[in-house]
């Protein structure tokens, strides 16, 4: 039992760790950079396998055969020692020797950095890793409970990993992960310690002249155990006290290209706020040169007020404006784009989701809304508004405001309150869209259904306000009409009566009125429109001529798309026939910033190296490269063992196929089932860092309880219900979110975890079935298989993004439960001739 609970806290250690890596390196660089270096870096747990593989005698195979052979507790104390001194040393090698995303494509230098930063965050996994194979080696018989010591860790460090940076910060997480592994370390010592004091105390006491020994005689031998014990212990103590009071040495070193590093530049910055909790972290920077004023019109000369930047993760500026509390008008809002609703909605009830520095609340009381409901789902960026007091006319602690912490979607569906004006803040800065910064995030405010959700909350005659920006040829500002097009014909309405858009040099703006816009208010538009020098996109009745007048374009091909979407008889081959992917997303594939196409390739690639973009092209690319890098290298590690050792001794009968196949399928199976799971929960529970605490705690919790009860069960059995059961969330979800997303945040994690305890349960199975397999026929193969499971898993995280990206959530969980379906089908083509004479025993 010692062993397994020194298991659980390296585990946990091991999943703290990776999951915080992914926070501070969104921080310190940018979203594809963490997804590539810490999906690369578990490769770390493949090569384990291959090690253990390699090296037979370096295993706990040797203590099965010989009592005279070294405790594998004494490896495990080192793999724990090995896995806390190399997360806090890998960490440190990526802060002084930087890798610079932009530069990818023009310094070769940086490839070598990039290279250097996956060995060395492997590392760690590495250690954790080859402390599972090992368990597993040693003591197949035990599969089950060393799986589900491993799991079960796992599930408490990804707790770990939300609660913990609220207490340190996200660098303090990491020296919190390394005492875990210290600990580790020192309850794996526990039973060496027995052993040396027994060893001890047979040499005081087990000579013929015991009674004649010196009561008081010193044996190092006795006190060597309590005082490494000792120091340990101290370690772990001034670990956590670091973490406490985090030196400067250890702050994370962000990338130049971020916001708040290009604001940090201006002599006069200062940083003011900065605060951690479970998901991100949010920054509050002082400068007289922070100036922002978006949609801002070409014939207004007025200068937005002092103001602060915040932002998240270091990036995505925006702006907290400096006013008087209890403001009744501000003179620049006059110039905005966003001030045209209130225009036609005088003293409208207004509904603001995540409007994060808050100035889109402020443009809502500065144009004399009477009532504001401003939705945001980041704790800490109401906090840092409010931080900012008077200064920022106490915004959020305005009579006028009611602040409700929570997701946008899961509020619109909850509240029965209806608006006459809902605005969706712009929280996203403008990038090229080439750049592909956005093509991996799943962002469910900008999807058909939660477009329908905003409308059903409008008053008749209510706006919905949504701003995009604009890039040449059209991109997201042509999506965001798509949606609301779509939106606007589920919810029966007309959306050539129901649209207005127009443009500033920077933005697009559209409103989607619940019912058909009136004559009056189609000639306010106008006005407004001219007055300021915004050009007309669409509007019901718009004639060419009033289009492209201010802000002159080569082509007026945003009024061009808006005109070609609503009149195609064939909307879907209007899509194909787009220079880029701007067909509206859906709860199911839910990447607003995903418009890559092939016919893109040519250009992307010619591109490359003569662009300052985030790897010199589309994000979808970045993808692509990072599979095939992870292919190759599980590849190599996979076969080395066959290359270097033959077929002896990894897997005898022709079955090599199987086992690989087997163990592989299972790898891929579970990615292809947690990472769409994972994605799909996000919209349910709010937030992704909710989402992954609460979906990856009950898959790896009941995976690890189905791993204990594994051999009460017939893996023939599960591999039949698995794959009906992960088919099953395909189409049962949505009616499950439909039914229970207005339910309150803790009664939606309740709902969660019941959903995901059956599979849980069955997917916890077949890993342990499977060593179970091959005890006794092919014990060498068992550290191969836990290699080959751990390598496929980490090409399988990439592949699941990829599909996801390209056909939805939904297929990739079919794909998850196919997978599961082969397996079936390859287990049963496992026969490997047990070690001795006889056939080879049933498996159930």
């Amino acid at each position: 039992m010692i062993t397994y609970a020194g298991l659980f806290l390296l585990s946990a250690a091991t999943l703290a760790f990776e999951v915080n890596l992914t926070r501070i390196f969104s921080v310190a660089q940018f979203y594809h950079f963490a997804f590539m270096i810490v999906s690369l870096a578990l490769l770390g747990f493949g090569a384990s396998g291959t090690f253990l593989t390699l090296f037979p005698r370096r295993s706990a195979e040797r203590s099965r055969r010989s009592m005279k052979t070294r405790d594998p507790a004494r490896s495990l104390t080192w793999l724990g020692w090995g896995f806390a001194l190399t997360a806090v040393g890998s960490y440190v090698l990526t802060l002084y020797v930087p890798f610079d995303s932009f530069r990818i494509a023009h310094d070769w230098r940086q490839g070598a950095v990039l290279a250097l930063h996956y060995v060395a965050l492997a590392t760690p996994f590495f250690c954790s890793g080859t402390a599972v194979g090992l368990l597993l080696t040693a003591q197949p018989g035990r599969a089950n409970r060393t799986y589900a010591a491993n799991l079960a860790g796992s599930a408490a460090g990804c707790l770990l990993a939300v609660v913990a940076p609220s207490l340190v910060g996200g660098e303090g997480t990491i020296l919190v992960s390394a005492a875990l592994g210290i600990l580790s370390a020192l309850t794996f010592q526990l039973p060496q310690t027995r052993n040396t004091q027994h060893v001890a105390r047979s040499t005081q006491y087990g000579t013929r002249n015991t009674l004649h020994a010196p009561r008081f005689t010193f044996h190092a031998s006795r006190f060597a155990p309590l005082a490494s014990r000792l120091i340990q212990a101290i370690l772990i103590l001034i670990l956590i006290l670091a973490a406490l009071r985090l030196p400067t040495s250890l702050e994370i070193k962000l990338s130049p290209y971020k916001s708040l590093s290009y604001a940090l530049l201006y002599p006069d910055a200062e940083l003011i706020f900065r605060r951690w909790n479970g998901f991100s972290r949010v920054d509050v920077v002082r400068s007289a040169s922070i100036r922002s004023l978006p949609g801002h019109g070409f014939l207004c000369l007025g200068q937005p007020p002092p103001q602060l930047g915040l932002t998240v993760d270091g990036d995505d500026l925006s702006p907290i404006s400096h006013v008087e509390p209890g403001f009744t008008s501000v003179a620049f809002t006059d110039c905005l784009l966003t001030t045209l609703p209130y225009r036609l909605r005088p003293q409208a009830h207004t509904l603001v989701l995540e409007p994060r520095g808050g100035f889109d609340v402020l443009v809502a009381l500065a144009e004399g809304a009477r009532a504001v409901t401003a939705v945001e789902a980041h704790p800490l960026i109401v906090e840092a508004v409010r931080a900012q007091g008077a200064w920022a006319g106490d915004l959020y602690d305005d009579p006028r405001v009611t602040v409700v912490e929570e997701e946008g979607r899961a509020y619109t569906r909850r509240t029965l309150e209806r608006y006459e004006v809902i605005v969706l803040s712009l929280i996203a800065p403008q990038r090229t869209v080439t750049s592909g910064a956005y093509t991996l995030a799943e962002d469910y405010r900008y999807t058909v259904q939660a477009f329908t959700d905003y409308l059903a909350r409008l008053d008749e005659g209510g706006l919905l306000v949504v701003a995009r920006w604009l890039q040449v040829p059209p991109s997201e500002s042509i999506r965001a009409f798509a949606l609301a097009v779509e939106a606007v014909e589920r919810s029966g309405g007309n959306p050539r009566t129901s649209i207005v858009a127009l443009r500033s040099y920077q933005q697009m703006l559209l409103l989607v009125r619940r019912g058909a816009f009136t004559e009056e208010e189609l000639a306010a538009v106008r006005a407004f429109a001219a007055t300021r020098a915004f050009d007309l996109v669409y509007l019901p009745g718009i004639r060419p001529d009033e289009v492209n007048r201010y802000n002159v374009l080569p082509e007026p091909d945003y009024y061009r798309a808006c005109v070609g979407l609503l009149e195609a008889v064939d909307r879907g081959a209007w899509y194909r026939a787009y220079p880029f992917d701007v067909e509206p997303p859906d709860d199911d594939r839910p990447f607003f910033g995903h418009f890559f196409k092939w016919r893109q390739a040519p250009d992307v690639l010619a591109m490359a190296g003569h662009t300052w973009q985030p790897f010199g092209g589309a994000g979808y690319f970045v993808l692509l490269a990072l599979l095939a890098l992870s292919l190759i290298a599980a590849g190599v590690l996979i076969l080395l063992p066959l290359a270097v050792r033959g077929r002896a001794g990894v897997g005898r009968g022709g079955q090599l196929g199987a086992v690989l196949g087997y163990f592989a399928l299972l790898g891929l199976a579970y990615l292809c089932v947690e990472i769409p799971l994972l994605q799909r929960f996000i919209l349910f529970l709010g937030h992704p860092a909710y989402a992954m605490a609460t979906v990856l705690f009950a898959l790896l919790l009941f995976s690890g309880l189905g791993s204990l009860f594994s051999r009460r069960v017939s893996l023939w059995l599960v591999l039949i219900l698995l794959p009906a059961l992960v088919g099953g969330y395909a189409l049962g979800l949505p009616p499950l979110f439909e039914a229970t997303l207005a339910m309150p945040l803790w009664g939606r994690a309740i709902v969660t975890v019941a959903a995901l305890a059956p599979a849980g349960l069955l997917m916890g199975m077949p890993f342990p079935k499977g060593v179970a397999l091959l005890e006794g026929r092919a014990p060498a193969c068992i550290a191969w298989a836990w290699g080959v499971n751990g390598a496929v898993s980490v090409v399988a995280s990439i592949l699941a993004a990829l599909l996801a990206l390209s056909f939805g959530l939904s297929t990739v969980l079919v794909i998850g439960a196919a997978c599961y379906v082969v397996a079936f089908v390859t287990a049963r083509a496992i026969r490997i001739p047990p070690r001795g004479d006889g056939p080879p025993p049933p498996v159930r």
